[in-house]
């Protein structure tokens, strides 16, 4: 049965449409794919930029670490480096100490090793010492007389006792011979007993050095100066005139720390030599 030309171009037009419903169909499915597949990539992609970031976060932490040590060794190493330093320099200190110190113990084992020479030569050199002394005090102007006598005799006493070391005996021999010179330039005020004309009488002495040594009695009534001799014998005292009272009270005085150290009028006690003994010298 033949169809209509309308009929014809209805079905072709109903054919076209489906045709075109078919493909607008599939083309949606096909985008609808291609959109889940691009969606999947994506979240693929942000996840691996994650994990990437995550990693050079903690990358970063270790460096941060590692670089606030590599600082406090570095530091570390610096205070270290000072006191090798330091520790050096006391070490040549030291050596040079120990050095010195080596020197010494070397110069002490050999004195040590000449001790006993020594001794063997200052034993006798003391004794020529102490005799030396006992005549001079002996000969010299008679001040002190039981003090000087007896600071020898226990000078010969010590001589004899094994129980003080030589060193000390030298070292006590040496002060007496100090004590000597010091007599001669200083001045002193002392007490005593004094025979005049037979009869002791208390007087107050006056030593100036060893150029002066006078008396005078306790009521002021005599006054006397020693009077060496000039043939090396023994001297005498001798009466002085009352012309030097108000001196040697004010020497007295003086002496004592009464009176501020002033000029004062005494006696020189002069060893008197002859004609022939001044010649003799000048020759």
């Amino acid at each position: 049965m033949m169809l209509s030309k309308l009929t014809k171009a209805s079905l072709l037009i109903g054919l076209t449409t489906s045709s075109l419903i078919f493909a607008t169909s599939a083309s949606a499915t096909d985008s609808s794919a291609d959109s889940s597949l691009s969606n999947t990539s994506l979240n693929k992609v942000v996840n691996a930029g994650q994990q990437i970031n995550h990693s050079a976060a903690k990358s970063q932490q270790k460096v941060n670490t590692l670089t606030d040590q590599a600082q406090t060794k570095l530091q570390q190493f610096h205070v270290v480096t000072k006191e090798v330093d330091g520790l050096s320099v006391y070490n040549q200190q030291m050596q040079a100490q120990l050095d010195s110190q080596m020197t010494e113990l070397a110069q002490l084992a050999k004195s040590m090793e000449e001790v006993s020479v020594i001794e063997r030569q200052i034993s006798p050199l003391m004794a020529r010492m102490i005799s030396t002394l006992d005549t001079f005090v002996t000969l010299d102007v008679p001040f002190l007389p039981s003090e000087r006598t007896k600071r020898v005799e226990d000078l010969k006493t010590m001589m004899n006792r094994a129980d003080i070391a030589v060193s000390e005996k030298f070292r006590r021999v040496l002060e007496a011979y100090q004590i000597e010179v010091d007599y001669g330039r200083t001045i002193e005020a002392y007490s005593g007993v004094l025979p005049i004309d037979g009869k002791k009488m208390d007087v107050d002495f006056l030593r100036i050095g060893r150029v002066s040594l006078v008396y005078q009695t306790r009521d002021g009534s005599r006054l006397g100066e020693w009077k060496q001799s000039s043939k090396g014998g023994e001297g005498q005292w001798q009466p002085l005139s009352q012309d030097y009272r108000l001196g040697i009270n004010k020497a007295l005085r003086i002496a004592r720390k009464q009176l501020a150290p002033d000029l004062i009028l005494v006696p020189v006690s002069t060893v008197p030599v002859s004609i022939n003994e001044t010649a003799t010298q000048a020759e």
